[in-house]
């Protein structure tokens, strides 16, 4: 039997976690008709579906590799970020409906004093949760438990805007400012929710690495005495797995050996930048500086290699 992961073994304590709150805010919530409380119960019921799904997604982009899928299904979890903060989005204009309709027929709430003790516990438990999460975030870089530690910070901060709106409410009796804070809340909710989905797109769209860490590789590579130079350096991540690929200028009459052991040196070197990773590094050797022939082909145009003298 293999070894649970720590993304999974966060997933699972999320998931219950989420789970107990929710019933216990979805009670509170019935019986006093506060809209800030029930936004909260509908945000802890979607943690609980976020985090059934993270689980999958990270159960299969742990999976082995496969003839199909031959670069792995990390990606799966960029498409579970994705999906998380489109369904974040979603509650968040039903949130800021029912603020709204609260606000125009001017709901009264009750059992504020109920209402604020849920929400210290709730912010209690969410505290300890989100500083688990982030560890495991901290100790493995995945994209799905960092949108979960995120997504769980939000709570965090949803659950004390939430205490505050109902210590306004108990002191000032102004009920109207249940909608008025629960609106607030859908708005930044929102706003939390694009960053997730920004993430998510730019891992699906095979977007470079950061200017950081290329500048890391470029240096590495010009640390190598034998390389004369090198071009058509490219970048990628999967969340889990980093991708790189360059090509290397290297005497012509260099042993194929000898080339292999120097790009075994970059490759050692680049995994060093980023040890949560796990590093695909293909590197191409040239007998000269071709990089002319491959900015060609990359823009669209045709060169003939006939035509290219080496």
């Amino acid at each position: 039997m293999s070894k649970m992961s720590l993304q999974k073994k966060g997933t699972i304590v999320a998931t219950l976690t989420a789970m107990f709150l929710t019933t216990v805010k979805i009670f509170v919530a019935v019986f006093s008709g506060s809209l800030i409380v029930l936004v909260s119960a509908l945000d802890s019921l979607l943690d609980v579906a976020i985090s059934f799904f993270n689980f999958w997604a990270i159960k299969k982009a742990e999976e082995s590799v496969t003839r199909q899928f031959q670069y792995g299904k990390g990606k799966v979890q960029a498409i579970a970020s994705v999906i998380e903060g489109v369904v974040v989005i979603v509650s968040s204009l039903y949130i800021l409906y029912e603020a709204i309709i609260k606000l125009i027929n001017k709901s009264e709430i009750s059992m504020l004093t109920s209402s604020m003790i849920l929400m210290i516990f709730s912010i209690f438990i969410t505290f300890f949760l989100v500083r688990y999460l982030q560890k495991i975030a901290n100790q493995t870089d995945n994209l799905v438990t960092k949108s979960d530690a995120l997504h769980y910070k939000m709570d965090l901060f949803t659950n004390v805007s939430i205490l505050i709106a109902l210590l306004f409410i108990y002191f000032t009796k102004w009920s109207f400012l249940d909608s008025i804070f629960g609106f607030s809340i859908g708005i930044y909710m929102i706003i939390s929710a694009v960053k997730i989905i920004k993430e998510g797109i730019f891992v699906l769209l095979d977007h470079a690495l950061s200017n950081e860490i290329i500048s890391k590789i470029e240096q590495i590579i010009n640390m190598q005495s034998e390389v004369h130079s090198f071009h058509w350096l490219k970048t990628r991540t999967d969340g889990s797995k980093n991708f790189v690929e360059f090509h290397l200028v290297l005497e012509p009459e260099m042993k194929l050996r000898d080339a292999h052991d120097i790009s075994d040196k970059i490759e050692e070197e680049i995994a060093k930048v980023d040890k949560k990773k796990i590093w695909i590094v293909t590197p191409h050797y040239d007998p000269v500086d071709d990089e002319e022939i491959n900015n060609a082909v990359r823009s669209g145009e045709y060169i003939k290699t006939s035509d290219y003298r080496f």
